[in-house]
């Protein structure tokens, strides 16, 4: 099971896979790719924002479970993590619209190929545990993303939505249990007597 470091290392797997599949083309530079706010792209043109957290079925996480002879530790809660991923083209004018949707149409592709990141991308506790992180493009309602870029003065972009699922987070809490070493039973009470 992952670290807390988990979301992070997802995101950046992310990251890594986007950058291998859009560089050279639609874009030049692997650095115009990253995590970050769509509203502060700086000098990026294809932003990842990492905006909603969720764990996935918490009640079937609680719990211990064994993980050795004589320790058991609190289950790991399992997440899903959802990106917006925004294009932000340098072109002039007129070029500015059809460079995004360029953009966008290759990191879409990208995801799609790739429904499970390669182990390859995978760093830290993710790459130790060989998780399993699941990528599929999620149906948003176009309220919802308006509702993200409401927020500020900035004009609205065309973005999707990308979900990363299977990351996981283990817990550091555990405790020592002992083991039944010896049994007695006295079998005088099952035979009604005594002495």
């Amino acid at each position: 099971m992952a670290d807390y470091t988990a979301f992070v290392e997802a995101g950046t797997a992310l990251e890594a896979l986007l950058r291998d599949h859009l560089t050279p083309e639609p874009l030049g530079d692997r650095e115009l790719i990253g995590l970050g706010s769509p509203h502060e792209s700086e000098n990026r043109q294809l932003t990842l924002y990492l905006y909603h957290i969720e764990e996935d079925s918490p009640n079937l996480s609680a719990g211990y479970y064994q993980a050795d002879r004589d320790l058991q530790r609190i289950r790991p809660a399992r997440f899903t993590l959802r990106y917006l991923i925004t294009a932000h083209s340098k072109a002039p004018g007129q070029l500015k619209e059809a460079d995004q949707h360029r953009i966008l149409g290759a990191a879409i592709q990208t995801l799609r190929d790739h429904p499970v990141i390669p182990q390859k991308y995978l760093t830290g506790s993710t790459a130790e545990e060989r998780a399993e992180l699941h990528v599929a493009l999620e149906r948003t309602p176009l309220e919802q993303l308006l509702k993200i870029w409401n927020n500020t003065s900035r004009d609205y972009r065309v973005s999707f939505v990308a979900t990363v699922s299977g990351v996981t987070i283990r817990s550091r809490r555990e405790r020592r249990v002992t083991r039944v070493t010896q049994v007695e039973i006295d079998t005088a009470l099952r035979d009604g007597g005594g002495a």
